[in-house]
């Protein structure tokens, strides 16, 4: 993950020279998201009363404002009576109070949401080297693994023995840190310039072809509209493919489709090869981006359910130091970054030495794929343990069971060696294979599918609590091995599903563009 330095000749915008910047930024907005969303569950049983399960629904449902989360913490009006334990009913939050929390948490989703995999594709489009920027890429998910496990550690540990909201307080300050970061180098950095949305331009092919559906397909290349090029260079023409062949009808220039000065009279009326063969690539790519989801389920589930396995679990290390329930996911931090060290100095290289080549994105995916499997069902088997100490002891409801909680480690370094495999390999496909157009929003894609991913979990969760008995609140009547279980059934079909989609998918390796000299349209 060495970075090479910048030549001596380089422009002054964009290159080495902004990789502090955005790294330090990386690293502050990552703490401090790590410090509200790793602890989110415990916050709301022990602060807000709700339910565990519910708790980690809602903690699915928003997985940056810091500022009117902290205030929950600190301010007696913001949040409900606490529960003693003699207290009988246990009173809930207010209506004010959840909306508050609520408002809160979307803020700082939305947050989260607009920067950390905004800033992954940036950060590569600082660079024009293919090479430099996977060393980019190894670094800037390093340092978001690290900034996580240091949230984890540091910022979890405080909540919880010292004060939420001085816990949340450094949060926001590492926001302000990482924001600071960012504006310092703004004057380095290499901005792409705006030329409208490119999926409204996608949108436009569909919209087109499907108005010149009638119109019969010209054999002529001259007789497709082209991306125009500045003035006095070779033109890239683009010839149309014969695959998705239907989509070709929205380039054929038609009578009435031209302004006199050569420009497209209307967008969605006519559009350049160059857009139909960017939204054949889009649909090509369609496929695997959708195995991304069910890939990303498992863990978006085992994430909220890690936490309330633990609280019922012995937590103590030593005699009398206990690990928060929030900071389970420590060792998935530890073993992803371990992994990316690993894997960039050590495997990949001596891979390449001894078969002159290295593995493909896909191949990275895959084996991340087969992680995952395995670490859902290791969490099936771990979970199996646990019920039957609980049942052996007579323990119900979520009454602590006398096993300790580093039963649950083996499947958490598991999924993060797969999460060192996958999460580069997702980012670095879609960069390469995403089209020039919408290249910058191919990081933010992996983010969609997580998003979904973490939504789909809460579905799948609410489902099998009406459906089955598997998951009361006292998850020690349940049969949380069983959901585990399901989870690794899903990956399994998952994964055949991937198999086929890899298979069939061919690399942008051969460029569908000859050099000639021409006219746009």
């Amino acid at each position: 993950m060495d970075a090479e330095p910048q030549p001596s000749d380089a422009p002054k915008k964009g290159g080495w020279v902004t990789f502090p910047f955005i790294i330090a930024t990386m690293a502050g907005l990552t703490l401090a998201a790590g410090g509200w969303s790793n602890n989110l569950i415990v916050y709301l049983i022990n602060e807000f009363n709700i339910k565990s399960i519910d708790a980690a629904q809602i903690a699915n449902i928003v997985n940056g404002w810091i500022v009117v989360l902290s205030l929950t913490s600190t301010l007696d009006p913001l949040k409900p009576t606490p529960c003693e334990n003699d207290q009988s009913p246990c009173m809930g939050p207010s209506k004010a109070q959840i909306g508050i929390l609520y408002t809160s948490l979307a803020l700082s989703t939305m947050g989260v949401a607009g920067t950390r995999f905004t800033l992954a594709t940036m950060g590569a489009d600082q660079f024009g080297n293919q090479k430099h920027q996977v060393v980019f890429f190894n670094w800037h998910f390093f340092t978001m693994y690290v900034a996580t496990l240091v949230s984890m550690v540091g910022i979890v540990y405080i909540q919880d023995n010292v004060s939420w909201g001085l816990g949340f307080g450094l949060s926001g300050a590492a926001n302000l840190i990482g924001l600071v970061a960012f504006v310092l180098g703004g004057r380095y950095y290499q901005l792409l310039k705006p030329q409208g949305s490119p999926f409204t331009r996608l949108a436009c092919v569909l919209v087109a072809a499907f108005r010149k559906r009638k119109s019969l397909l010209s054999p002529k290349i001259e007789d497709y509209c082209q991306e125009p090029q500045p003035e006095g260079s070779n033109l890239m023409i683009t010839t149309p493919t014969t695959s998705f062949k239907f989509l070709n009808h929205a380039a054929l220039v038609s009578p009435g489709d031209m302004n006199p000065d050569g420009s497209i009279n209307k967008p969605c009326n006519l559009c350049t090869l160059q857009q139909v063969e960017d939204l054949k690539t889009l649909i090509r790519i369609s496929p695997i981006w959708s195995t991304g989801i069910l890939l990303h389920t498992p863990i978006a589930t085992q994430m909220s359910l890690i936490v309330l396995q633990s609280l019922a679990m012995d937590r103590h290390l030593g005699a009398r130091f206990q690990i928060p329930s929030g900071s389970m996911m420590i060792f998935v931090m530890i073993s992803t970054s371990i992994s990316l060290a690993i894997i960039n100095r050590f495997l990949l290289p001596t891979l390449h030495k001894l078969t002159h080549t290295s593995p493909t994105p896909l191949k990275r995916i895959g084996i991340g794929h087969v992680l995952t499997i395995s670490s859902m069902a290791l969490s099936a088997l771990v979970e199996s343990k646990r019920l039957t100490t609980a049942q052996t002891h007579n323990l119900t409801d979520n009454s602590i069971v006398p096993m300790s909680v580093f039963w649950m480690v083996p499947q958490l370094m598991v999924v993060g060696v797969g999460e060192a495999f996958m999460f580069p390999g997702q980012v670095m496909f879609y960069y390469q294979e995403f089209p020039k157009s919408i290249k910058s929003t191919a990081a933010a894609m992996v983010a969609l599918f997580i998003g979904i991913a973490f939504y789909l979990g809460t579905a799948v969760i609410d489902f099998i609590r009406k459906t089955t008995g598997w998951l009361p609140d006292g998850i020690n009547d349940g049969r949380m091995d069983n959901v585990y279980w399901v989870l690794t059934i899903a990956g399994l079909v998952n994964f055949g599903y991937y198999l086929v989609c890899a298979w069939m998918y061919k690399y942008k390796n051969v460029d569908n563009k000859e050099l000639i000299s021409s006219n746009p349209c």
